[in-house]
């Protein structure tokens, strides 16, 4: 029997933990942990500075008090700007080292125009063989602390579009964050990532997405934190993202990493009472993974 459900985590984003000024509410760790554990997932990614504690011996003992592991942490790099690349890099080994002490193995990084997440545009060569460059440079840097860097692809990032995706597969050898519901939007199928990239892919996230507030997000009509507010993000199995064709085709080729829920969420009405709000979001997307997704592994079952 496939130990699929045994590998789903989850995320703070899902309850709506970032650090977007405006984003909505942030919730405390223990409501979010507590929620997490309640549902039967053992692990956890970082999520936004401040959530967790600062120290490693701080997160693990948090995090052993529900049973929980740290998985990893979605970190901003600028790898294309000479000026900023050093810089990034050294706060990369800070993190680096914090998750490895922190008992993560993966190193999540997301290429940004600048540090403030300013709108990419085009990179010229120089620029587009220096990012290249920076992330080859990370993947030694997470080597020498045990971890696995995977490039996430996402919105507003210099890895956003089709066509920035098959540049960074083609022009080096980075592992990768399948994000189902950024691959989607940027105009990529995940199932065909997950069937041609397979070998490359070393981390999962799980996002549906409603494809019809897309569009608006691309051409920076709507910004995404506006369109998550707006419902882009729906629990797995109500969006347009053929979550169930990803996971399984992943399993055949051989996957055995982690699959986490993340699922964001923007809380803009104020904390919900205990037991309501994103915890009903997610307990759905389980309840999706258990009831759908899990059986369609099943040896001899039809497709």
């Amino acid at each position: 029997m496939s130990d699929f459900i045994e590998r789903v985590a989850s995320a703070p984003i899902s309850w709506g933990v970032c650090e977007v000024p405006g984003w909505g509410e942030m919730l405390p760790a223990e409501r979010v942990l507590g929620e997490m554990s309640g549902l039967g997932l053992r692990g956890t990614e970082l999520g936004a500075p401040g959530f967790l504690p600062s120290s490693a011996a701080g997160i693990r003992a948090l995090l052993d008090r529900y049973g929980m592991s740290l998985l990893g942490a979605f970190t901003p790099i600028v790898p294309h700007d000479p000026a900023l690349v050093e810089a990034s890099m050294a706060n990369a080994r800070e993190v680096a080292g914090l998750l490895r002490d922190a008992g993560a193995t993966m190193f999540i990084s997301a290429p940004v125009m600048d540090p403030d997440w300013s709108v990419p545009r085009p990179l010229d060569a120089d620029e587009r063989r220096r990012m290249l460059g920076t992330l080859a440079r990370l993947d030694d840097l997470c080597a020498e602390f045990g971890l696995t860097q995977v490039l996430h692809p996402h919105v507003q990032t210099l890895v956003e579009t089709a066509d920035d995706v098959a540049a960074v597969l083609d022009g080096c050898d980075v592992r990768w964050c399948l994000d189902t519901g950024h691959l989607a939007i940027g105009g990529v199928d995940p199932v065909a990532f997950a069937r041609d990239a397979v070998d490359r892919v070393g981390h999962v996230h799980l996002k549906d997405v409603r494809m019809a507030l897309a569009p608006a997000v691309l051409r920076r009509e709507t910004s995404i934190m506006a369109a998550t507010q707006a419902g882009l993000f729906t629990p797995l199995g109500q969006g347009d993202v053929d979550i169930a064709g990803v996971v399984e085709t992943l399993e055949a080729a051989g996957y055995r990493g982690r699959y986490v829920i993340e699922q964001d969420t923007a809380l803009t009405t104020g904390a919900p009472a205990a037991g309501e709000g994103p915890v009903t979001q997610v307990r759905a997307s389980l309840d999706y993974l258990r009831e759908v997704v899990a059986p369609r592994l099943a040896p001899g079952t039809p497709r």
